[in-house]
């Protein structure tokens, strides 16, 4: 009897239903954004002075003395170096000489043909006389004002010993010693002038399409940190240089004074984005493929519901291996980017953190 009991028993256990766990999906998700319109690009360069001129004797000669070195300060029209003018004195003083005796040679060929024209007019002399006579003096007139000019190029090779500083500036390069021979032309300084500073850049060509003359840009100083300067873009070269590049130029609006040529700077750009189609990129992993082309189905969150909604989306073109979505989402949506074969309308879900 017992036995029989117990055999009832496990029969009805046996016919009870199992119990069934329903296990929510987790899935990965991002929130819909609109496009950026700009996007901000980073380069690296080098300060550099808005004036920037190397300097040199137009005369040649022995250096004399040189009153500035790297680093200093100068006025405009200050003395920086000067040539032995004894050579160029002499010059003036020949030139002075021929000055002298062409005005005297003027004095008698004006003299002789005076005279010869009196002697004309008194019906003595000949013509020819007269018109030979009057040449000379012509002539003699001409040689004074060449002599004259002589003269001025002299003056001026002799204040040209004396090499002035163009500007107000800095020193930025010296190549000369007092008693060294210099020639015409040859560098002897560079002076970066005070004021205006540019930052120059190497921009790729990937990019260079993509910025223009005045856009804004924000300058940075790795060995001035918390220092920054906003400047524009001044100038784009037209033709690549080094590594594809395009050389820019960023002048700085009002830069501190602590910013000096030659220090290392990185320039924010703030650039146009390529694709400004109205729209939202997604990956193309969110989307699920549909038969007609630029079509598909992308699963949106409900967060009242905690499920998920199987929805038509549009697309048009795609930017850096992302697709751009114009029609069936808003922003906002938080859409599944992982896994999206595996869900189906109304499943319901929980949230990976995104």
């Amino acid at each position: 009897m017992v036995w029989l009991l117990c055999i009832s028993v496990a029969l009805t256990a046996c016919k009870e239903k199992p119990e069934i766990i329903e296990v929510v999906r987790s899935i990965k998700t991002i929130t819909v954004s609109e496009q950026a319109s700009e996007k901000i690009f980073k380069f690296s360069g080098v300060v550099a002075a808005v004036d920037s001129s190397g300097l040199s004797f137009q005369v040649g000669g022995q250096v004399e003395s040189v009153e500035v070195d790297i680093g200093d300060r100068v006025q405009k029209e200050q003395v920086l170096a000067v040539l032995d003018p004894e050579t160029y004195l002499l010059k003036v003083a020949e030139s002075e000489a021929e000055v002298t005796k062409a005005k005297d040679n003027v004095a008698k060929s004006k003299s002789e043909y005076q005279r010869q024209k009196r002697i004309f007019e008194q019906g003595a002399g000949a013509q020819r006389f007269v018109e030979v006579s009057e040449y000379n003096y012509k002539a003699a007139r001409s040689a004074v004002d060449l002599q004259i000019a002589r003269l001025d190029n002299a003056k001026r090779d002799l204040r040209k010993t004396n090499l002035l500083a163009p500007y107000d500036g800095t020193i930025a390069w010296r190549s000369v010693q007092p008693n060294e021979e210099v020639g015409i032309g040859q560098k002897v300084f560079e002076i970066n002038a005070t004021g205006k500073m540019e930052v120059e850049l190497a921009v790729p060509e990937t990019t260079i399409d993509r910025i223009h003359i005045d856009d804004p840009a924000t300058i940075t100083f790795p060995t001035l940190p918390g220092e920054t300067a906003q400047g524009r873009i001044s100038y784009i070269g037209s033709a690549a240089v080094k590594a594809n590049a395009f050389p820019v130029k960023v002048e700085l609006n009002d830069p501190n004074e602590k910013v000096l040529p030659g220090m290392t700077a990185e320039a924010n750009l703030i650039v146009k984005a390529k694709n400004q189609n109205p729209g939202f990129i997604v990956p193309f992993q969110a989307l699920l493929p549909a038969p007609e082309a630029n079509q598909g189905f992308a699963f949106v969150y409900d967060s009242g519901t905690s499920t998920v909604k199987k929805t038509a989306v549009r697309s048009r073109g795609s930017e850096n291996k992302e697709i751009i979505i114009y029609e069936g989402l808003a922003a906002g949506d938080i859409i599944a980017v992982a896994g999206v074969s595996f869900l189906a309308e109304g499943m319901q879900v929980k949230l990976m953190k995104q």
